[in-house]
């Protein structure tokens, strides 16, 4: 049985199709969710509240994603220990590594700390935590997110075919992304996977001039307009995780559960979600 927590109707009606059981829980409520989480042999905490790309750089716009990512966090966490759930995966970023320019970035590569990155290592520390008491915590710090659904995506793909691209960071960076149907596909092989942090990523990182051309070819237009590029620096610690250079790999989540991206970069992602926006 699969149960999952929705906010509205709409949602409900959702999951229902898919074949879960939707149920309505605070997040920030222990008693409840352990009643929930009874009975079940892992949780997955995907539970994000992401501004969109207008308001990105603004701090007060984090602050309902930090609350979750933090206070959030360590209710799940609690709450599983306290239903006898033995697995947790939990949901990070692979934009925590340093910058590392052209090198391959794994899980071994050191981690960086910057504001935006609280709620992301206090999210991690707490699966830690699950994996101390004695259960499996499965930390996958996901690249940059595209596809259907990805609201930042679709914005970015309807302005590219107005002729308008965008590009975060100096163009011979690294960005790795990770298509929301690969996304989906991880978080299941991720269920049998031991105990420990996994990148799920593309297997092709592309730099960021690359990304633009992959998504420029997809809308089917010609760039007249593109930025912000290298000016993105500027903003400093507010657009670090997506300035930086990471050409992340995803060899140890493919090792350990034989998981492989159906788009294997972004060449063919945004192909495809093109294709579907079509339809």
């Amino acid at each position: 049985m699969v149960t999952a927590l929705s906010r509205s109707v709409a949602k409900d009606a959702v999951l229902e199709r898919q074949g879960a059981k939707p149920v309505r829980v605070d997040l920030f409520d222990r008693p409840a969710l352990a009643e929930v989480m009874s009975g079940h042999d892992a949780v997955v905490n995907l539970a994000t509240a992401l501004p969109p790309m207008s308001k990105f750089t603004s701090r007060a716009a984090h602050r309902d994603n930090l609350r979750i990512r933090t206070q959030g966090s360590a209710t799940v966490v609690d709450a599983a220990l306290d239903a006898g759930v033995g697995r947790l995966l939990q949901e990070s970023v692979s934009m925590l590594y340093r910058d590392r320019g052209a090198e391959w970035v794994d899980e071994n590569c050191p981690v960086d700390h910057f504001p935006m990155a609280l709620g992301n290592h206090a999210a991690e520390s707490n699966a830690r935590r699950f994996t101390e008491a004695g259960g499996a915590g499965v930390v996958l710090r996901f690249g940059w997110f595209y596809g259907p659904g990805a609201a930042h995506a679709e914005q970015m793909l309807a302005a590219a075919r107005h002729h308008v691209g965008m590009m975060l960071g100096p163009p011979g960076g690294y960005l790795s992304a990770i298509h929301v149907a690969d996304a989906a596909t991880a978080v299941v092989a991720a269920l049998t996977v031991p105990a420990g942090t996994y990148n799920v990523v593309d297997d092709k990182p592309l730099t960021k001039r690359e990304f633009t051309r992959a998504l420029t070819q997809a809308a089917g237009a010609r760039m007249w307009v593109r930025g912000p590029g290298s000016a993105a620096l500027l903003l400093g610690s507010r657009t670090t995780s997506l300035t930086r250079s990471l050409r992340v790999s995803n060899a140890r989540l493919r090792e350990a559960s034989g998981w492989a991206p159906r788009y294997p970069s972004a060449w063919e992602g945004w192909a495809a979600m093109a294709g579907e926006a079509r339809t």
